[in-house]
């Protein structure tokens, strides 16, 4: 019998001090995340300081997510505000606004979507690829099984998805600087993890303290969960730069949105391959020569390498 299991849901990100005192009440951006999103998509003629350089090699060949769909499940309605800046000013906006604002500057042709991550119903796909966000963990106190909680439509959605390989999953490994199945400090873990292991399409995305190259490899962030020991958990792992000093966001919500748009750009050159294909292609060509001190337990496949991913004239 499945158990109803009390959740904190908690996002994957605002994990430093300064941003903690920078949650503030604000005016709220009409039509949540809209008016920004299409401002972003103006701007994305050129690629910030925070990207990583292959962003821009993409967007030269012509691959930003056209014909994509992005969905965001993420915070859209609380009140609660981060400063940060993604573009050239700073602003105080939801963190769900934030994680979207991020994935569509990646894939700036992407079709972007957003859902509160409380409403509580299945999240919808539309025709073509889907690629879903998930900067937010499920956290409830250790030593359940998946199978026995009892989700809402949202997450039964997601978690089918993920298993049938019908969208790719994007998940913020989670902030504890543990394993992403391990128990935190309050004896809780984040069974929306736990929930996601072996399934087709969920990548979890760990932090870097920067992009990483072979002349400046990049450092894991103090914060980041890691791929721990799980054989499973280390071939669904990617890393990815957080450069939290440029932009004043910090945490592996961040890190998620990357993925995200890396996946709706790979999908915008190979526009028939499926959730599995682009999946498996990001997986397969992350790099380990780009991160000091590699190691499968902490970075699982490596940093992800968009270059690499969209380097074939066709992926199986």
């Amino acid at each position: 019998m499945k158990k109803t299991t009390p959740f904190a849901l908690t996002l994957c990100g605002a994990l430093s001090a300064a941003l903690s005192a920078a949650l503030c009440a604000a005016p709220a951006f009409a039509q949540e995340g809209e008016a920004l999103l299409e401002a972003s998509l103006s701007a994305a003629a050129t690629t910030p300081a925070w990207m990583s350089t292959e962003v821009g090699d993409a967007w030269a060949k012509g691959y930003k997510g056209k014909g994509v769909t992005i969905t965001v499940v993420d915070d859209f309605r609380s009140n609660a505000m981060l400063n940060g800046r993604l573009g050239t000013s700073s602003q105080s906006l939801r963190h769900g606004q934030w994680t979207a604002m991020e994935a569509s500057m990646i894939a700036p042709l992407a079709t972007v979507a957003t859902q509160d991550f409380s409403s509580g119903t299945a999240v919808k796909l539309n025709k073509g690829l889907n690629v879903l966000n998930l900067s937010y963990g499920m956290m409830a106190t250790a030593g359940y099984t998946a199978s026995q909680i009892r989700w809402s439509a949202q997450e039964n959605s997601i978690i089918t998805y993920a298993r049938n390989g019908t969208a790719v999953v994007s998940k913020a490994a989670g902030n504890d600087g543990i394993a992403v199945l391990g128990r935190n400090a309050r004896g809780q873990t984040d069974y929306l993890n736990l929930a996601l292991k072996g399934t087709k399409t969920a990548i979890y995305v760990g932090a870097l303290n920067t992009n990483g190259t072979t002349a400046a490899p990049a450092t894991l962030a103090s914060y980041s969960n890691t791929a721990g020991t799980d054989a499973a958990i280390q071939k669904q792992f990617l890393v990815v730069g957080v450069e939290g000093h440029k932009t004043g966001l910090y945490g592996t919500s961040f890190a998620a949105p990357v993925i995200t748009g890396y996946a709706a750009v790979l999908g915008s050159k190979f526009t028939s391959a499926t959730p599995v294909q682009i999946t498996n292609q990001l997986l397969n060509t992350a790099r380990k020569d780009t991160i000091h001190g590699y190691k499968v337990q902490l970075h699982g496949r490596g940093e992800a390498s968009l270059t690499r991913a969209l380097a074939p004239v066709a992926i199986k």
